[in-house]
């Protein structure tokens, strides 16, 4: 770990003197071996862990496609604070999400939202535009006109052929679209009919050396957010994800309890009485758990993916914060970000402007 941290932050120092235009950039890894650390290979399975944990448990990909200048430092943890909180209020994370619908949508006592404007489990399949407005069209045939419209699918989505867009959509959208990663992060939930793990200050997490990378490796009980439920979990990512995704949850289950086993041999580990294995990279409506910022991207890139197209369809999401993507509160201000440009064109006819991912200086320089 010390050695990690002392590399981790060499790799800062270096991303802090790279061009901002991200032509400089360099993956996690090659950042490493430009250090002489090398923690995947040759290397222990203690060591490939603690990688693991270093940056795939974050970024849900691995150092080798990760930018080192999009994440030295990470902005979340340089401008909140490197606290991690569980959400364990019984009612849900979703209350965050009513309570900030409810200040503009018509919502009953109970604080249901009701609001006709809002369709639910309304499948879209194509958004067709031109210069007199949109039509969204859905998958029982519905359709509904619009003057404007702003997609906040997934890249993971925009990645696939769920939505036909009516023409299709400019080269340099499709090109921005596919410059990015949409990682696939699983967290496992495994449930036992009683409590076998270390409890205690210190012990709420615990990692499973494998010589497999990722193979069921972070580890985490619950027993200080919900005593006495006997309930693990255990994360995976990107490889294994999609994995352990196309296999029976009893299959899962069983190699889960095995690595246990391993973790435990001298205490005596029950079979695990229930299982909650997410699939969000199957699941046509997602794709993927949330971006990945890729080598050599700036804000040219991100100014590209959330640029409106025909001036009529524009984007947002979490994959369009230049600063926060892949956190729930990156999603949260992108789509402050895209209303502002939406009200800007409908309210003072500004169009949105692409910034050049050089500016005249630089591309004299490059030269």
């Amino acid at each position: 770990m010390d050695r990690g941290d002392e590399v981790e932050e060499l790799g800062g120092k270096l991303a802090a003197e790279m061009d901002p235009s991200g032509r400089d950039d360099i993956s996690i890894l090659a950042m490493q071996r430009l250090f002489n650390h090398q923690p995947n290979g040759p290397a222990t399975p203690v060591d490939m862990v603690l990688d693991y944990f270093r940056y795939d448990y974050e970024f849900a990909e691995p150092p080798r496609v990760t930018s080192l200048q999009g994440t030295e430092p990470t902005a979340t943890f340089a401008d909140f604070g490197d606290d991690a909180n569980f959400v364990a209020d019984q009612r849900g994370f979703e209350t965050l999400i009513y309570h900030i619908a409810g200040q503009y949508l018509r919502s009953d006592k109970s604080g249901n939202i009701v609001d006709p404007r809002v369709k639910l489990n309304k499948v879209v399949r194509e958004i067709s535009y031109d210069q007199r407005g949109v039509v969204v069209t859905t998958e029982d045939n519905s359709a509904y006109s619009a003057d404007y419209v702003i997609v906040s699918a997934s890249i993971g989505v925009l990645q696939s052929d769920l939505i036909q867009f009516k023409p299709q959509l400019p080269a340099w959208k499709i090109l921005a679209i596919y410059r990015f990663d949409m990682g696939v992060y699983t967290k496992i939930f495994l449930k036992f009919p009683r409590k076998f793990w270390p409890t205690g200050p210190g012990k709420q997490f615990f990692v499973y050396a494998s010589s497999r990378r990722g193979y069921y490796g972070m580890w985490q009980s619950f027993e200080q957010e919900y005593p006495g439920a006997n309930v693990l979990m255990v994360t995976v990512t990107d490889v294994e994800s999609r994995r352990i995704e196309q296999q029976p949850d009893n299959v899962t289950m069983a190699e889960a309890v095995g690595v246990l086993r391993n973790m435990f041999p001298d205490r005596d580990v029950p079979d695990a009485t229930d299982i909650y294995v997410p699939r969000w990279w199957s699941n046509r409506f997602f794709k993927g758990s949330y971006s990945n910022w890729p080598v050599g991207v700036n804000r040219y890139e991100y100014d590209q993916l959330r640029a409106p197209v025909g001036g009529r369809v524009y984007f947002t999401g979490e994959h369009t914060s230049e600063h926060y993507n892949g956190y729930v509160h990156g999603a949260y201000l992108a789509g402050i970000d895209s209303a502002d440009i939406l009200m800007n064109k409908v309210l003072n006819n500004v169009e949105f402007k692409v910034r050049p991912k050089y500016d005249e200086e630089q591309k004299a320089e490059a030269k």
